[in-house]
């Protein structure tokens, strides 16, 4: 009998700050970033700590404003083994952005992160996942910056990203100019037909535990095929300050059981096996590759 393949999923962590995130960007001035007071290395720092403890590696998604601001924390992250990743530069989502904007600022985050980091920097993750059918274009930039691998494509609907049609394992896209990158997309399990998403952040704070890994381990096939998690250092910080005026909605999305995340993770890490994407995505065999159109 042949023993059954050892599968890691892919631990991510998007390197912003809580005045960054999207929910925000009505009420707080990208000009005016600089004056709200920093947590993001304190809980970077919370997070390198627990994944140490617990004898595992992840991949970094660093947004480049921070390791321009706060270099040591890319330092940190590549001293410590782990794999640093390329979260754009500003946060913005891409499909408001220009073609001509999208490449600078993408060339200016993976230049700031590979001086600091003194490793080539091959994955990317888009601002809330802001790859979508509108913006697929972007995946042709990436390639041509020398990005290998994205996981920026999440295949559910939802009011602000999402390509529900898209695979829900990783695969590899064909550009338009004829490169190709593999995509790891964000993970959602199947379940009464609905493809439900299940891959971490705000959705792992709101559901009950008991339902993110039941979740987690039915889009695995049950321990069986790879995927991939992700949160925020902010979510684990229950005493950041508050930004008001974005609403109820955004409210509930982003201080939802904040408290309850760090015990969660650490509940997630003793559940399930994680690794870097990369890592990860040395266990997934990728036959053909899809082109850029048929995604939409």
């Amino acid at each position: 009998m042949l023993d059954k393949p050892i599968i890691k999923h892919a631990m991510t962590v998007d390197v912003e700050d809580y005045y960054h995130v999207a929910a925000f960007s009505k009420v707080v001035d990208t000009e005016k970033w600089s004056d709200y007071p920093s947590r993001v290395k304190r809980n970077t720092d919370i997070l390198l700590e627990l994944f140490n403890r617990k004898n595992i590696h992840a991949t970094f998604f660093v947004l480049g404003w921070v390791a321009e601001r706060y270099p040591h924390i890319v330092k940190s992250i590549v001293e410590q083994g782990h794999e640093v990743a390329s979260h754009g530069y500003s946060h913005q989502l891409i499909y408001t952005q220009t073609h001509e904007v999208f490449k600078e600022e993408s060339y200016k985050s993976k230049v700031i992160l590979e001086d600091l980091a003194q490793q080539s920097v091959d994955g990317y993750r888009a601002a809330s996942y802001s790859i979508t059918a509108k913006s697929l274009w972007a995946l042709d930039i990436l390639a041509e910056l020398g990005f290998t691998w994205d996981s920026s494509i999440f295949p559910i609907r939802h009011d602000n990203y999402g390509m529900p049609n898209s695979p829900q394992k990783p695969y590899r896209i064909k550009t338009s100019s004829g490169a190709c990158l593999t995509e790891y997309p964000l993970t959602t399990a199947k379940v009464l037909g609905l493809s439900i998403p299940a891959a971490g952040g705000g959705y792992f704070r709101q559901y009950p535990y008991i339902v993110s890994k039941y979740l987690f381990n039915q889009a695995s096939l049950n321990q069986s095929r790879p995927q991939v998690f992700y949160l925020h250092p902010w979510e684990i910080d229950k005493d950041q300050p508050r930004i008001d005026g974005a609403g109820w909605f955004s409210n509930f999305r982003h201080y939802t059981n904040i408290k309850r995340c760090l015990p969660r993770l650490e509940r997630l890490i003793d559940d399930f096996p994680f690794c870097t994407v990369s890592e990860s995505l040395e266990n997934v065999s990728i036959d053909t590759a899809i082109n850029i159109a048929d995604l939409i």
